[in-house]
């Protein structure tokens, strides 16, 4: 398989080539010309983007042209990344998103997943600035913790360029559109202003997020990319079978990952020809809310940020790698007891595989909400859960209180943080 680091130095190669070309963002029928003797030649455009679809191992022009059918809007932000890159300015690129970003199942996530191969793409196509890499994956989670985690794993990075994928692990419904609004209008009014791309990765079956994730970046001006348009219509042409791309339905090997990865460099590699003569002034965020504004000061609150009114049978314990400061309880005999000012609530726990996680029921202000299953026998690991068990137009101050079901057979519950905003 080839490298994503070669293709990244042959990428900047060909910046020369670009400079004063022109060239357009998207893969389009090549441009025909004649010369003084009346011969077709093809435009420098055509040439260029030929030169980097040449040093893909996977990708067509016709996959690419599918993967930035959504590709459009304002490209100021993205222009302007990438003119301070080229001028040796150090850049921060942040991805965030769920297991697919963190790079479960390819080989090495540090070299081929397709964070690490964005990363190579921007290191060796500009080799005079410094390039700080934050991957902000977190796998079996969705928007919905992204957008209370953001602050923590990735803004604090004042990053520059942010890639956005959680179109496997969000839902096709409001709750997600919301909060996957807030959480790209959140990255987009930090500070920083960076630039902001989204990516719709899919299932074997084609679930996928795309559409309602789509519906955010139609509105806000951003640049998209479409693995799911990619990659479905050449499995059905034959080109390729699904377990050439995946070990199971959902999580991209390395091939996959070099396919996401090769989207990036050729669309990238792209918008850096004529830099100079598209300058123009980064716009301003303007854009209307879609939903609502109801996650734009979400924080996750964990062992370390608030102490419970009542721990119960409770202890402080790290229980989950990514997210250590927890509260366990093998027994449940007794429940815990927090305080919080907040118009929406939710709850962050660990289901587990061994039988052992019981139910939970959750009140708010001494009224029930629901009941929280830590069991997951069956499933394939131990594994993240959020859940929002509270919601309100305004902030107030809530009680929220865990406590054991009388009918749980099983007794063992961790409290991994409390979403609020």
């Amino acid at each position: 398989m080839k490298r994503m680091r070669g293709y990244a130095g042959a990428a900047a190669l060909l910046l020369l080539l670009f400079i004063g070309a022109g060239c357009g963002q998207q893969a389009e029928e090549p441009e025909q010309t004649k010369d003084v003797a009346g011969n077709t030649e093809e435009s420098a455009e055509a040439q260029s983007m030929e030169a980097l679809f040449a040093e893909c191992e996977y990708v067509t022009p016709e996959m690419y042209e599918r993967a930035t059918s959504y590709a459009q809007g304002d490209l100021s932000r993205l222009r302007d990344v990438l003119r301070r890159a080229q001028a040796g300015e150090d850049i921060t690129v942040g991805v965030i998103g769920g297991s697919i970003t963190q790079g479960f199942l390819a080989r090495n996530p540090e070299t081929s997943g397709y964070g690490a191969l964005l990363r190579d793409w921007w290191e060796e196509t500009f080799p005079d600035s410094e390039i700080t890499y934050v991957n902000a994956g977190v796998g079996g989670t969705s928007s919905y913790l992204g957008v209370h985690r953001v602050e923590e794993d990735l803004l604090c990075y004042d990053p520059d360029f942010v890639v956005v994928e959680f179109s496997v692990n969000d839902g096709n419904s409001i709750f997600y559109k919301k909060s996957y609004e807030n959480l790209v209008r959140r990255i987009l009014t930090w500070e920083s202003q960076p630039a902001v791309m989204l990516l719709f990765m899919t299932m074997e079956d084609g679930t996928s997020a795309q559409d309602t994730d789509a519906a955010i970046g139609f509105a806000y001006g951003l640049p998209m990319l479409s693995y799911k348009n990619a990659v479905l219509p050449e499995i059905e042409a034959g080109s390729f079978t699904w377990k050439d791309i995946s070990p199971d339905n959902i999580h991209p090997n390395d091939r996959g990952h070099a396919i996401v990865g090769e989207l990036f460099s050729v669309y990238l590699s792209s918008l850096c020809c004529g830099l100079d003569e598209t300058q123009t002034e980064v716009a301003p965020f303007e854009a209307s809310f879609v939903t609502s504004d109801s996650y734009m000061d979400a924080a996750l609150l964990d062992s370390g940020d608030i102490e419970p009114l009542e721990a119960g049978s409770f202890t402080r314990q790290k229980v989950n790698e990514m997210f250590p400061d927890d509260w366990y309880t093998e027994s449940g005999e007794e429940g815990i007891v927090f305080s919080v000012e907040a118009a929406n609530i939710g709850i962050m726990y660990q289901r587990f595989v061994n039988g052992t996680g019981g139910q939970y029921e959750v009140w708010i202000d001494g009224e029930y909400s629901m009941t929280l299953d830590a069991d997951f026998t069956g499933g394939w690991g131990d594994a993240i859960e959020t859940t929002e068990v509270y919601s309100s137009p305004e902030k107030a101050p809530h009680t929220v209180e865990l406590r054991k079901k009388e009918e749980s057979q099983g007794s063992v519950f961790a409290l991994l943080g409390l979403l609020v905003s």
